[in-house]
């Protein structure tokens, strides 16, 4: 019986990887630039860290985490979000005493047993920034506009930014209020099983809901942004006139809510209508509760997250790199220089490669062809008595009888 890969884990092979690799060059460049550091946490921690972050009442807790006992019976939960263990790592290395704002991103992989579909796996993965220590209206805005740059410069144009307050938490009491009375002047049997719970549990989640149904019965409820104190509103208002400042459209949506209590003030996602229903491809928001909750000082903060899976949809297929050279060696006396001088070129900073084993001719140049080489390199018995090899042009096909010494800046001019 063979063994195969475990259904919604992928297998990345080139040009897809290369797509990944550029992505995550992408975002160290732009990253690094606004002031962030990468930080990397590990993918197992312990299960509480997730049920005290993400909430016990959420899916992801209830259904979706990978979740087992460790050997002395410890709960042990696979990733299924980058944040919370960003904000442990920021608590445990006490960076909130060392400076006024922490900045911070990581990359890598998630995890959540839910159903495999397009841009959606069990095994995922996500670019994460964090911003620490700071209320200011301006963080909120920096970091916007970091994470639209960075999706411009990946190639990315035909996206929306949506944008909400959730407020303090006396904003959300006075509206949580008003929208239970609406919800609870509905029939109970319209809104489906899920916000039928949710609405004795977490009943702003009910606004979030995708079923058509539901989303109808709340098109007329209330506004959180017309619940916000005058701070909060005070905050909304400078965060929305910076990035009118900066040329960053934005759609209110108010549907845009975070079902637990630390989120608050500024929630936002970035969507995309070319990759069906599971439209959005990065967001975040304020959480000035989530390090306390978690047992560390009472620090502000802001993030962001992108799905590397749901970016890729968006982006266009990437030229594998070309290597510069492939040497044919006829045999082993001929191996064993041309071993020597695929050293010399690498060392001269070209790529490429050689053939390992005896073959035919043709066999020989058809691998060199297929290597996607710009030159192949032809050492057989007549070149390497003469200290030679032939260099051919595998676009044009021109050849030269070229020096050993000569064969990197023929090379390199070729280019």
């Amino acid at each position: 019986m063979s063994i195969t890969r475990i259904k919604g884990f992928a297998d990345m092979f080139s040009p897809e990887s290369t797509l990944f690799t550029r992505m995550e060059n992408c975002a160290r460049e732009t990253f690094y630039a606004c002031g962030f550091e990468e930080l990397r946490t590990p993918i197992l921690e312990f299960s509480n860290l997730f049920r005290r972050s993400i909430g016990e009442e959420t899916d992801v807790v209830q259904k979706e985490m990978y979740t087992f006992p460790d050997s002395k019976g410890r709960s042990m939960t696979l990733r299924p979000e980058a944040t919370a263990g960003v904000m442990r790592a920021f608590i445990e290395a006490g960076l909130a005493n060392q400076k006024p704002v922490t900045r911070l991103f990581t990359t890598g992989p998630m995890f959540r047993h839910e159903r495999p579909q397009k841009g959606r796996m069990r095994q995922f993965h996500q670019i994460n920034c964090e911003c620490l220590g700071s209320h200011s209206p301006l963080a909120d805005a920096d970091l916007i506009c970091m994470l639209m740059r960075f999706l411009g410069r990946l190639g990315l144009k035909k996206l929306e930014l949506q944008i909400n307050s959730l407020g303090c938490p006396e904003c959300r009491k006075n509206f949580k209020a008003a929208l239970v009375a609406y919800l609870r002047g509905l029939s109970v049997t319209d809104l489906c099983a899920d916000c039928t719970r949710r609405l004795e549990t977490n009943p702003l989640r009910v606004l979030d809901c995708k079923q058509p149904g539901c989303r109808e019965l709340t098109d007329k409820a209330p506004h959180l942004i017309d619940f916000l104190c005058g701070d909060c509103r005070a905050h909304f208002d400078m965060v929305l006139g910076l990035l009118s400042s900066q040329d960053i459209e934005y759609v209110l949506n108010h549907r845009l809510v975070r079902g637990l209590d630390y989120y608050c003030r500024t929630t936002f996602e970035v969507v995309s209508g070319d990759i069906g229903s599971q439209s959005a491809v990065a967001g975040g928001g304020r959480y000035d509760g989530l390090v306390k909750s978690l047992g560390g000082p009472d620090v502000p903060g802001v993030g962001f997250a992108c799905g590397m899976e749901r970016l890729a949809l968006l982006l266009p297929e990437v030229s594998e790199n070309r290597p510069d050279f492939f040497l044919v060696s006829m045999d082993d006396a001929c191996r064993g220089a041309g071993f020597g001088l695929v050293q010399k070129l690498r060392a001269a900073g070209l790529t490429g490669e050689m053939n390992f084993v005896t073959g035919g001719f043709k066999g020989l140049m058809r691998q060199a062809g297929k290597s996607g080489a710009r030159y192949c390199l032809i050492l057989g018995p007549d070149e390497l008595a003469r200290g030679e090899v032939t260099a051919k042009n595998l676009d044009s096909s021109e050849q030269k009888a070229l020096s050993f010494a000569s064969v990197t800046e023929h090379i390199k001019q070729g280019l």
